[in-house]
């Protein structure tokens, strides 16, 4: 075994991406979809670089002040960061040739603004001037005595004026490229042809129209990109409010320190030398040079009308149990419903709250929220609610990242309609996926709702697999309360000590994983059956890891299905049984945290909202729910059963972040989400 005891977590998140650039290189998967598998690359290396390797030039700045990362230097896990984005990005470059050729062969060209014949440049000029050029305001840069605050969402066209005949000396100017309009602009086609063109390339085909009034004759123009640190820092300031922190947090954010620079290797030299100059980098920061296109995450809007091929992914149905049913509500005061994403239709989580919010018997609704969508009709159903005569309460995590303003936006309309709104805690985050609802029955409060390991969001429930439990169990309906109490009272921590069935962080959940697995350590040791399967998207916290390793040296047998990072060596010839770990990368997006304890027959299962890092558990509120319902729990352990025999789209967890494919060997090819969908499609109720 390495000598370190667990893995770097920010190296297996690089080993994450790596199965995401995988699919983007995977010739069975359509075209259209490997373009969005870059796109999706791109945008995680993005984030990774605002959040993780901002921190750890933090930490590097601060020396010994620092918490060091995983008992290691932060100056070592740059270097090996450094290595291996380096290797992705090649890989990058190679999968994007040739999904180019590809795209060819399909009559679909992307040309820039030198391939463009008559009338195309015809199309680009009129498209420039209507549509474009009241966007752009280039800017000057020897005039200015201050440097721009570059957006580390947008790309620039760092452009280079000249004078042919040396008349004039040579000028800088950036061009911002809108983000506001698409990037991508379908040009004049003839035939089965397809062209299609990049917007900062109509911008460089324009440059002379741009510049036409300073005289010159020669432009060059390379696009530049900025990432800053996205981490927002909260003061200990006790006379003012959360709200206003994060909004001066936004702020600070936009003009936060780069944590890298990249920047077309073509660009002219003195002009490159020029910015890094004026941007105040130095040798300490990272200073990348790339290929002509950048911000590759908008490809994950590449035009599907190009494309002849039709898209694989199937709609969602309504779950059996619910269709055609008069009241959702009636159905659930009955039994339990296990909703699974994005198999079952999330319409079904609407129709829970848009009944709750006119039927006449309801008094209450409470509910957390952590991200939602643009045109949320979870929104709706709340402040319908409220003019319905209904009390609401809704608690908005102002802290989501990247949803900081989103939530602060939906925090004021929540108000307007004349919903409670609650924003979070201090110092936890809330991350629990939880719903309340109270309703008079013959002078009874009944309490039903549900809780989930995703999110209250509707677009992402078509693309994240998650697993939401309909309930209205009164023991832990009576938990859900409790935390709600807490979140409306957060000076009262016994509230959430007193949960009995609901397992809670950051007050008992470790605890109780660590019970669990000592009580199979025990089993194990008495040759009795022991086993784990655990479903999560990340598993860094070195406690419970040591915990796991306890156990795979007991004789635990343990199955794992982690989709981004695993800390865990999986692999030691001291555990006395062999530990399946695997990650599937497909179509959606695994997204549930699923737990199954064998526990000497009486088996024990868990949904949660938590993943095993130190933040779910300890900084932050987090809820794992029991399964009891025998059918549901067979459901569950049969979801899981088909994703770790996945030998299509599984990749192996070893010691090397090898990511190898698990191999079928002779075997029938299983794609779980293809077998997912069909079993959940054709069970009986």
């Amino acid at each position: 075994m390495d000598k370190r005891k667990i893995i770097l977590r920010d190296i297996s998140w690089l080993a994450f991406n790596g199965r995401v650039l995988q699919e983007a290189g995977d010739e069975s998967v359509p075209l259209k979809e490997r373009i969005k598998f870059l796109g999706i690359f791109s945008s995680n290396l993005d984030e990774f670089f605002r959040v993780r390797v901002a921190t750890l030039k933090r930490m590097l700045q601060l020396g010994n002040k620092a918490n060091m990362h995983l008992e290691s230097s932060p100056e070592m896990i740059l270097e090996e960061i450094n290595f291996k984005v380096t290797s992705h990005q090649n890989q990058f470059n190679r999968t994007w040739k040739i999904i180019i050729d590809e795209l060819r062969k399909q009559q679909i060209f992307i040309l820039n603004e030198k391939q463009l014949n008559e009338e195309q440049q015809k199309f680009v000029l009129t498209y420039f001037s209507d549509s474009v050029r009241s966007n752009i305001v280039p800017l000057m840069l020897e005039n200015l005595r201050v440097f721009p605050t570059l957006n580390d969402k947008s790309i620039y066209l760092a452009c280079k004026l000249s004078k042919t005949d040396g008349s004039l000396p040579d000028r800088f100017a950036l061009v911002s490229v809108p983000s506001r309009l698409s990037r991508f602009v379908i040009l004049p086609s003839k035939e089965n042809y397809r062209y299609i063109i990049l917007l900062e390339d109509i911008i460089r085909f324009c440059l002379p129209q741009i510049f036409s009034f300073f005289g010159y004759d020669t432009f060059s123009s390379n696009i530049i990109k900025v990432t800053r640190d996205a981490e927002i820092d909260i003061d200990n300031d006790l006379t003012t409010s959360l709200i206003q922190k994060i909004q001066k947090g936004l702020k600070n954010r936009k003009k936060a320190k780069p944590v890298r620079f990249t920047f077309d290797k073509e660009i002219d030299n003195s002009l490159l030398n020029y910015l890094i100059k004026r941007l105040e980098l130095s040798n300490k920061d990272i200073i990348q040079s790339g290929e002509r296109i950048h911000n590759f995450k908008d490809f994950m809007h590449f035009p599907d009308e190009l494309f002849h091929e039709k898209s694989i992914r199937k709609k969602p149905f309504i779950h059996p149990l619910l269709q055609n049913v008069n009241s959702v509500m009636q159905v659930i005061l009955q039994r339990d419903v296990l909703l699974n994403f994005p198999y079952h239709s999330f319409d079904s989580v609407i129709d829970v709250l848009r009944e709750a919010a006119i039927a006449p018997d309801v008094i209450s609704i409470k509910v957390t929220c952590y991200r939602l969508a643009e045109n949320s009709n979870v929104i709706n159903a709340l402040t319908n609610a409220v003019r319905n005569g209904k009390s609401v309460t809704a608690v908005l995590e102002v802290r989501a990242r990247f949803d900081e303003e989103a939530n602060i936006e939906w925090k004021e309309i929540l108000e307007d309609a004349g919903v409670k709104v609650f924003v979070g805690l201090p110092n936890l985050k809330v991350h629990a996926k939880l719903c309340l609802i109270k309703k008079r029955l013959n002078n009874q409060i009944i309490q039903y709702g549900f809780v989930s390991t995703g999110n209250l969001n509707e677009k992402t429930s078509l693309l994240y697999g998650d697993h939401c439990l309909l309930t209205s169990n009164r023991q832990i309906m009576a938990d859900v309360n409790r935390i709600f109490n807490y979140l409306e009272n957060p000076k009262n921590l016994e509230l959430l000590k007193a949960c009995n069935k609901l397992w809670v962080s950051p007050v008992n959940m470790r605890k109780h994983i660590i019970t669990l697995i000592n009580k199979e350590i025990k089993n194990a040791k008495e040759n009795k059956p022991a086993s784990i399967i655990l479903k999560l998207n990340s598993l860094s916290d070195e406690e419970l890891i040591l915990k796991l390793y306890e156990a795979a040296r007991a004789g635990v047998k343990i199955k794992m299905v982690i989709r981004g990072i695993c800390c865990m060596f999986t692999e030691n010839k001291k555990f006395k049984k062999k530990v399946k770990a695997i990650s599937i990368i497909d179509e959606y997006l695994e997204h549930a945290r699923v737990m199954i304890f064998h526990n000497d027959g009486k088996e024990k299962y868990f949904i949660s909202s938590a993943d095993w890092m130190v933040r779910n558990l300890d900084h932050r509120i987090e809820a794992a729910c029991p399964v009891y319902d025998k059918d549901i729990q067979k459901e569950l352990k049969d979801i899981l059963e088909i994703q770790l025999s996945d030998n299509v789209k599984a990749r192996i967890l070893d010691n090397e972040l090898s990511n190898r494919y698990v191999q079928a060997n002779g075997t029938k090819k299983v794609r779980s989400q293809i077998r997912i969908y069909n079993y959940l499609l054709r069970k009986k109720y």
